[in-house]
């Protein structure tokens, strides 16, 4: 019954933008069908997810293939199911949001486009993730793929939407191509292209270590593990908001299942995968908050730190898998637990936080970060919203993001107690870069909510910028009361949690993940200061006087000609942290000379471009293209010159030989 309803949600999703190509290109009707379809397939869907959790909810079917590759083989257990529900429920949210952000009447040339890729998008990962075979994942890998391409590309006229579309398009073939190799090699050692666990011993370390290597590679590309984000930055930023808040609080999530996937196949992996997954998640973490905290773009800020949670879903991972490989399934179940728990979680507070800075650029049309400020005052709902995330994402109480932190910071202090000589490193280093994680992310979000909701308006359009309408604010809200539901009541998730990790461990877990982790007791916390909350905002509101409510200005400092230029931008913000990683930045801050007595006004603009792009990869391709084009030279048209070389080639094959 489970998988039946899921393959019920994936044809709806497939054909829900199919209707709007038949109707006129401003007509609203197609538009508000595909969004109907949308959350029809989106309800079935959860509901068969939901029942894959339960006891006997796994199932597994094949149909008939008339090709020489062998049958289609899906199945649902709950390591699906757990991926299926940010799927389902993030791809329906965003549909509605889209009505209005993305409204058919005044996207003609692009909205049916965008809707029938979105909907084709989300079908494909959820048959990803029920594929049971290996040419069946890889046909849904390249269908979300592709459907991403075009996503990403909905404003193909736009110079730096073309080249993010580029960009994305080589990274995901590249990625494709990884994942090619790896289930060649599986099938040829293993006769079959079925999805099942290998029996220990029966293929070689080598063999085994070479799978795992493709395996991280190709999905670490997706997932945007530095450095291989290099398509991810552009791709977040150039999107349609709530396309945006779908490639990050999903799509890239598909990298985390596949690799969580290809562990599940080896019952016995050795000790060093674990810590080089745990390493990468380290690095990916630090790096990608660092580099978040230098950038003016607001959407590509957001961006960075999908790469930093990507790292601290990977530190959860690799504990897990560290455990799995030392035999400490407390470790495993931590960890794990920690990793899926965030997957989760980030999925809600960073669709959270693209939702509110989509409605930021709906009312000001900009996501430069300098030209914003006191937007707190025109649109108070969507900057609440915006701080709702921001707490989350920081890992703060009493939000959903601080409960899987927790969670792998108790499995990294088991390691780190552990007479374990073997792993006492793997802690050593974890559990301060988890910590420096996380105070990185609080001075990045307390820049962007300072500098974008406080102070004053930085331009005419923060001016006149009004709050969203109630079909954008309303999909924020779900999320909201979702990141206090998690982070104040988290054992309701418990159960679930559990279910994944028995379903991916061999042999099953003996302690239970409510016997390790005191979610009884934060939930008791969390009710108590929710109500600590209410009872102390309702005592302010009827103290303090109405009078205290009159807006004023910013602080002046005794300054009798106050301007938004005063205030802090974020480029000073960040200024001092900037300058300590530079190390890794590299930022590139332009120096400013006085060369006369009088000089004249100028501008100053610095930037923090991303490393392995900006710096290495797109300057090494620039000077191949160049390479190439001098041996066209090579190329003049005579016959007798392609002569000559067929005898230099013959030449050096006799002298070879």
């Amino acid at each position: 019954m489970s998988l039946g309803l899921i393959l019920t949600a994936i044809i709806l999703w497939s054909v829900s933008g199919v209707p709007g190509c038949f109707f006129q290109r401003t007509s609203p009707a197609g538009q508000r069908l595909s969004v109907g379809l949308s959350l029809l397939g989106s309800m079935v869907g959860l509901v068969g997810a939901a029942i894959a959790f339960q006891p006997h909810g796994a199932t597994c079917n094949s149909l008939s293939w008339n090709l020489p590759i062998g049958s289609v083989s899906v199945s649902v257990d709950a390591l699906s199911a757990a991926f299926l529900i940010p799927i389902f429920l993030i791809s329906s949210i965003g549909a509605v949001y889209g009505l209005a952000y993305w409204k058919q009447s005044e996207h003609p040339t692009n909205g049916r486009k965008l809707r029938l890729f979105y909907g084709l998008m989300t079908a494909s990962m959820a048959l990803l993730v029920i594929a049971h075979d290996g040419i069946f994942f890889l046909m849904a890998w390249e269908g979300m793929a592709l459907s991403a391409f075009f996503l990403v590309t909905t404003e193909d006229e736009k110079p730096e939407v073309q080249t993010a579309g580029w960009i994305y398009f080589v990274a995901t073939h590249l990625s494709t191509l990884l994942l090619i190799g790896f289930f060649a090699l599986l099938g040829s050692v293993r006769g079959s292209f079925a999805l099942d666990p290998i029996l220990p011993g029966s293929i070689s370390p080598t063999v085994a270590n070479v799978l795992f290597g493709l395996a991280l590679a190709g999905f670490g590309i997706k997932a945007g593990l530095f450095p291989l984000h290099i398509w991810l930055p552009s791709a977040h930023a150039n999107a349609p908001s709530h396309v945006s808040a779908f490639l990050s609080g999903v799509l890239i999530k598909m990298g985390v299942y596949g690799i969580i996937r290809v562990a599940w196949l080896f019952p016995q992996p050795p000790l060093w995968w674990g810590s080089l997954v745990l390493i990468l998640g380290v690095i990916s973490g630090i790096l990608g908050v660092a580099f978040a905290l230098g950038q003016h773009d607001l959407k590509r800020l957001l961006a960075y730190h999908s790469i930093e949670n990507i790292g601290i879903i990977f530190i959860g991972f690799g504990l897990a898998l560290v455990g799995r490989a030392m035999n400490q399934p407390d470790w495993t179940t931590l960890g794990l637990a920690g990793a899926i728990l965030h997957v989760w979680n980030h999925g809600l507070f960073k669709a959270l936080l693209f939702l509110a800075a989509g409605s930021v650029i709906h009312a000001t049309h900009t996501r430069e970060i300098d030209h914003l400020g006191g937007l707190a005052n025109q649109m108070p709902k969507t900057a609440l919203c915006f701080l709702v995330g921001a707490v989350a994402i920081c890992g703060l109480p009493p939000l959903n993001g601080f409960v899987s932190e927790l969670l792998i910071y108790l499995g990294l202090f088991k390691v780190l107690i552990s007479p374990n000589s073997a792993t006492w490193g793997v802690a050593t280093v974890a559990i301060p870069a988890l910590a420096l994680i996380g105070a990185l992310a609080v001075a990045c979000f307390v820049k962007v909510y300072g500098v974008v909701f406080l102070g004053e308006s930085r331009s005419p359009e923060c001016q006149s910028a009004h709050e969203s309408s109630p079909l954008i604010l309303n999909p924020m809200s779900v999320l909201v009361g979702l990141c206090f539901l998690i982070g104040m009541i988290p054992f309701l998730v418990a159960p679930l949690l559990q279910t994944v990790i028995q379903s991916w461990s061999a042999p099953a877990t003996s302690t239970t993940l409510s016997q390790l982790a005191p979610l009884e007791w934060l939930s008791g916390a969390g009710i108590f200061l929710a109500a600590g909350f209410l009872l102390g905002g309702w005592f302010l509101v009827r103290r303090i006087p109405r009078s205290i409510g009159t807006p004023i200005g910013t602080w002046d400092c005794g300054y009798t000609a106050p301007s938004s230029t005063m205030q802090y931008t974020a480029s000073s913000f960040a200024q001092i942290l900037v300058l300590l990683l530079s190390w890794a930045l590299f930022p590139k801050v332009p120096r400013l000379e006085i060369t006369d007595a009088f000089p004249r006004p100028v501008t100053f603009h610095s930037r923090v471009p991303d490393t392995v792009l900006d710096r290495g990869l797109l300057p090494a391709f620039q000077q191949l293209a160049q390479a190439a084009v001098r041996l066209q030279a090579l190329q003049d048209g005579h016959t007798q010159t392609y002569i000559f070389y067929i005898f230099i080639v013959l030449l050096i094959l006799l002298i070879l030989k």
